[in-house]
């Protein structure tokens, strides 16, 4: 059996690392300096670089790389071997503190919205201390990871985590003011926590390696829907097969290794799809960990002749798969400030809900930006996931207390409340103690009872930014109400009390619209939503245009979260990839038909009209009447499908020559992806047409129910 206490970290530089490896006096001050969120000085990078180059290389390690997060949803790494040479010209194994501390990376190669031009290459890694050091082993050796933040020659950051770790300071800032109000002297600092949940598919290698456009998009761009798909809801929570029983195992072990928390794994909705869960951990480690989550079950999956499917939607009318991420605020004495034992009397609660309620309403365009990617598009709007309006579940019993509040302008602190019990009306099962508020899966942002679940993000996505908009959203209302309450004066805590309910009040009347605990799913939620004046921001090139505001940018710049080239450089990116990602799968749609599809269907066409003319010269004179009509059908649909490439192809040509990003990215949008479309309908009827023997790619039925041995 695997002991998971001896594994569970067992590749980290973490703190029983650092205590055996970094001298004592040594280790105190570098723990006080993570804690306080200090500079490291240089004397102790040295320190502390020896440490961990002594450790790793104990460990098999013979490389060491700058691991960083660039502005696309993947890592990034170049290893450096650790041999040196001393005076003498003798070969030796050693980690400098500047190399430890700083490492130079090719600025203009990552997507920089024109910060970098190609001639100006130069960029900075530098190391983040709060997020440990670890090793990953595989088949190319061991190599020491350092997770670092990425920043341009002139000082712009070019990667996701220093956003993060900038939000979580002006976070912490705000948090640590207001907790203060309440009479907290002893809480040092709020931090961000987060809890992602991957969902992701897996099928068979020999299958993925036929069809081009899972290879080249992450998503089929054909597919008929087979007779059986998650109609029975019989794969949800089932039974997990032998492979994916074991890939999930050993996914486990490396997470465990790495000191990644995983903690559930199970059967999704859909056919072949899955979902790993961690547990909650300090946001920027959380993000980090999340990479390896999605790099370990990539690469895990080849040993079993699988692959994973990250994209928000591989298969079309199937669900498709997010990342819910489950965030909270914590105190560094592991006070949640989202949870309480009695929401009704507890006026810290019931403010700092009241200005997550606030920050979600006056920014909803901007949080769905945070989630705004491609394949998302395919993904929410549907019965499946979130619909794209903002909006916040609440439940009914923490709404009533607001409204509750609202009317009698008081609390009752005299109010006992007892918590509320179902039965199972079973003699040997104990009755249930039920939660004060239920699960709704069709929100966006779900309150749960001590966090919020953000499930709007899609799968491929790295959770920094969403993670980095909550956390700013969040500030601002904080530094708002901050402000509030330093301009008045009260005599009393009586007084005191009575003006964060009246400010409580002011805030929910304000901004109670966005509060929403029923079907999202729902017509009449979108004519609610309308009526309310709710965004219903449906799609990537809208949801970018949220960021080009001024209240945007005074958002982000005012909390010293992004300059205005950091934003600006981002809403350019953002542009760039949904271009970019349309274009390939276009390229890869004209690619499969021209290639693969309709060769297949002219060659049955040939079969068909063979085995007409071979009926018509048999002596029995029989009328192939079945195969006539076969054959008219199998005609009129080629030729559909002839026309409707063609009129891609225009589509893709003439969009290619506008120059202005804005109106690209409109062109592809609102006449790409309809030219796409029509051309996926043609070949799908065509799929149910072309016998097995002939159709050219795997089927749907194929693909999701053939993934491995029984």
């Amino acid at each position: 059996m695997t002991d998971i206490k001896k594994i569970y970290g067992k590749y980290v530089f973490n703190d029983k690392a650092m205590k055996k490896y970094i001298p004592k006096e040594t280790y105190e001050k570098f723990k006080k300096i993570i804690n306080d969120q200090k500079e490291l000085p240089d004397n102790m990078s040295k320190i502390i670089a020896k440490a961990m180059c002594d450790w790793a290389i104990d460990n098999g390690a013979t490389h060491y790389t700058h691991w960083f997060q660039p502005l696309t949803n993947m890592s990034a790494e170049k290893r450096e071997s650790f041999i040196s040479f001393n005076d003498k010209n003798e070969i030796m194994l050693k980690l400098s503190g500047k190399e430890l501390i700083k490492g130079e990376s090719d600025a203009s190669s990552f997507p920089s919205g024109g910060i970098r031009a190609t001639f100006e290459a130069r960029g900075y890694t530098a190391w983040d201390i709060s997020s440990p050091a670890f090793i990953k082993k595989d088949e190319t050796g061991a190599t020491l990871y350092i997770p670092t933040v990425f920043y341009s020659y002139t000082g712009e950051a070019l990667d996701k985590k220093t956003l993060l770790l900038r939000s979580m300071d002006v976070l912490n800032k705000e948090a640590i003011k207001l907790i203060r109000l309440f009479g907290n002297k002893t809480s040092k600092k709020v931090i961000s926590m987060l809890g992602p949940e991957q969902e992701y598919f897996l099928i068979n290698r020999d299958l993925y390696l036929k069809r081009k456009d899972l290879i080249y998009t992450g998503r089929t761009l054909f597919g008929a829907l087979p007779p059986k798909g998650q109609e029975l809801d019989d794969h949800y929570y089932g039974t997990i097969q032998s492979c994916i029983g074991a890939f999930m195992d050993e996914v486990n072990l490396k997470l465990w290794e790495l000191g990644v928390p995983a903690k559930t794994c199970h059967n999704e909705v859909a056919p072949a799809q899955h979902e790993l869960a961690v547990i909650y951990e300090e946001a920027n480690i959380s993000c980090d960990h999340n990479q390896l989550v999605m790099e370990t079950l990539k690469k895990v999956a080849n040993n079993y002749n699988l692959v994973c499917l990250l994209h928000e939607k591989p298969f079309y009318n199937l669900n498709g798969s997010g990342k819910h991420n489950n965030w909270s605020i914590v105190t560094d004495d592991n006070i949640n400030l989202l949870s309480t034992l009695d929401a009704s009397t507890d006026l810290q609660f019931l403010l700092i809900m009241a200005l997550i309620i606030k920050a979600v309403d006056e920014n909803a365009d901007i949080l769905r930006s945070s989630a705004a990617n491609v394949g998302n598009d395919y993904r929410l709007g549907g019965n499946e996931a979130p619909p794209c309006i903002i909006s916040i579940f609440l439940g009914e019993y923490l709404t009533n207390i607001f409204e509750d509040l609202v009317k009698n302008k008081k609390i009752d602190k005299n109010k006992q409340k007892g918590k509320a019990i179902i039965s199972t009306g079973l003699t040997n099962i104990p009755d249930l103690y039920k939660d004060t508020t239920d699960r709704n899966r069709t929100s966006p942002l779900a309150f749960t009872g001590n966090k919020f679940e953000f499930r709007m993000v899609g799968s491929s996505d790295s959770c920094a930014m969403p993670i980095t908009t909550i956390n700013t959203i969040v500030a601002k209302a904080f530094r708002e109400a901050n402000t509030h309450f330093e301009n008045i004066k009260t005599n009393s805590k009586k007084e005191f009390e009575e003006e964060v309910i009246s400010y409580i009040i002011k805030i929910f009347n304000e901004h109670k619209k966005i509060i929403f605990n029923g079907n999202g799913y729902s017509k009449d939620w979108l004519n609610e939503a309308k009526e309310k004046n709710l965004p219903n921001i449906n799609n990537m090139v809208s949801a970018i245009q949220a960021l080009k505001t001024e209240k945007s940018e005074s958002l982000f710049t005012s909390m010293n979260v992004m300059t205005k080239t950091e934003l600006k450089s981002r809403i350019q990116i953002e542009f760039e990839t949904y271009i970019k990602t349309i274009r390939i799968e276009a390229k890869t749609m004209i690619d499969m038909v021209k290639k693969q599809i309709l060769p297949a269907c002219i060659a049955y066409i040939e079969r068909i009209s063979k085995t007409i003319n071979e009926i018509n010269s048999n002596v029995l004179q029989i009328e192939p009447t079945a195969e006539n009509e076969i054959l008219r059908e199998l005609v009129f649909n080629v030729n559909n499908l002839k026309l409707s490439l063609d009129e891609l192809e225009k589509k893709l040509n003439s969009a290619e020559k506008e120059n202005d990003i804005d109106k690209k990215s409109i062109s592809f949008r609102d006449n790409l992806i309809p030219a796409m479309n029509n051309v996926r309908k043609n070949v799908d009827i065509l799929e149910m047409l072309v016998g097995k023997d002939y159709w050219p790619i795997p089927s749907y039925g194929d693909l999701v129910f053939e993934v491995a041995p029984l």
